[in-house]
């Protein structure tokens, strides 16, 4: 996205009164939030996200983009596609899709992200076995945050 898009969207949000804006498209993807007005400092927030290379340097000069923390472990991590919150299993008191040791195959279902009320299923990307499980049920999560780990 370029800078005058960028300008013309943070322009937008400040001068409306809508509270957060998020756009998607093939190059990436940008969320505005607007900060709390009741706040001494006026601020917004800027998170761009690109889906292969690394954000554009405008929103970078603007805000930091939000990143997980790095996982150093052995293996394969599955990521998030999608802000939203992490399910194991696709109701309460159903079994989890997956638990450490299991053989998934690529297209397996692993879990559920739900985000704006819309319950996602999220695929195994690959085939293999699920070695550690990083996140709880019911925590939210970012895109990019890594789910579990596959060897």
């Amino acid at each position: 996205m370029d800078l005058r898009k960028l300008k013309t969207l943070v322009d937008l949000v400040s001068e409306s009164n809508i509270s957060e804006l998020e756009i998607t498209e093939a190059e990436g993807k940008v969320r505005i939030v607007k900060a709390d007005p009741n706040r001494a400092q006026p601020q917004m927030q800027i998170v761009a996200a690109a889906p292969a290379a690394a954000p554009p340097p405008v929103a970078a000069a603007i805000a930091a983009p939000v990143a997980a923390e790095p996982i150093e472990e052995a293996g394969h991590a599955v990521a998030s596609p999608m802000v939203g919150t992490f399910y194991r299993s696709a109701s309460p008191g159903a079994n989890p899709f997956v638990e450490v040791g299991s053989v998934v195959k690529e297209g397996d279902p692993i879990c559920i992200i739900e985000a704006m009320k819309i319950m996602n299923e999220i695929e195994a990307d690959r085939s293999g076995t699920v070695t550690r499980i990083l996140c709880e049920n019911g925590q939210a999560v970012e895109f990019g945050q890594p789910l579990l780990i596959l060897e």
